[in-house]
């Protein structure tokens, strides 16, 4: 089932994800669901806060895209994270151009670590420390951003956000048009 997606401006957001426990109430069906929401919306990552429930679990998913055709091919590549934390963060650091599915219609380069070693749990309880890297690395990052009340426009400048600002209150306004389902400000 795709869920609605939080727009900027929206509490849950910025509110600190509480863990889980391997007994979250249908915790395969969530996951399930942030994955067919997080495809239906073109996206490679998916935080709870973003669907409206402040608990970490965070999906990533990637998928080959084909400009000729215009869609994407099989999933590649697909993490679950539940309770997820990073060890370690590498020296070299990078700027990468981020959207976010929270903040439609905006894009920017933010400068994040261009590696990372994170802990969490799968849908399964069963424990992992990856070294991420690449992509991977950069939306682990930009996903548990999330589960600590971030967006990626807090990683900006003060001069881009000030610039950013009429786009992002139009956001927060529900002035927006996407193609996937949102959810503005506590209304449906």
């Amino acid at each position: 089932m795709i869920l609605p997606i939080v727009g900027y401006g929206h509490p849950t957001l910025r509110k600190v994800a509480q863990p889980i426990t391997k007994e979250y109430p249908n915790l395969k069906e969530l996951v399930a669901n942030m994955y067919e929401t997080m495809y239906g919306a073109d996206g490679v990552g998916l935080a709870a806060p973003q669907v409206d429930l402040s608990i970490r679990v965070v999906v990533i998913g990637f998928r080959p895209y084909d400009e000729k055709t215009d869609s994407y091919g099989e999933v590649t590549e697909q993490h679950t994270l539940i309770n997820p934390e990073i060890l370690a963060f590498g020296d070299e650091k990078d700027y990468f151009n981020e959207g976010c599915l929270s903040v439609p219609d905006i894009h920017e380069d933010v400068l994040r670590p261009t590696t990372v070693k994170v802990h969490y749990w799968d849908e399964n309880w069963e424990e992992h420390t990856d070294d991420a890297t690449g992509l991977y690395a950069r939306v682990v990052q930009h996903e548990l951003d999330h589960l600590d009340g971030k967006v990626f426009t807090d990683r900006l400048s003060s001069l881009r956000k000030t610039l950013l600002k009429r786009k992002l209150n139009d956001i927060a306004a529900g002035k927006i048009r996407t193609r996937y389902k949102m959810k503005m400000n506590n209304r449906k």
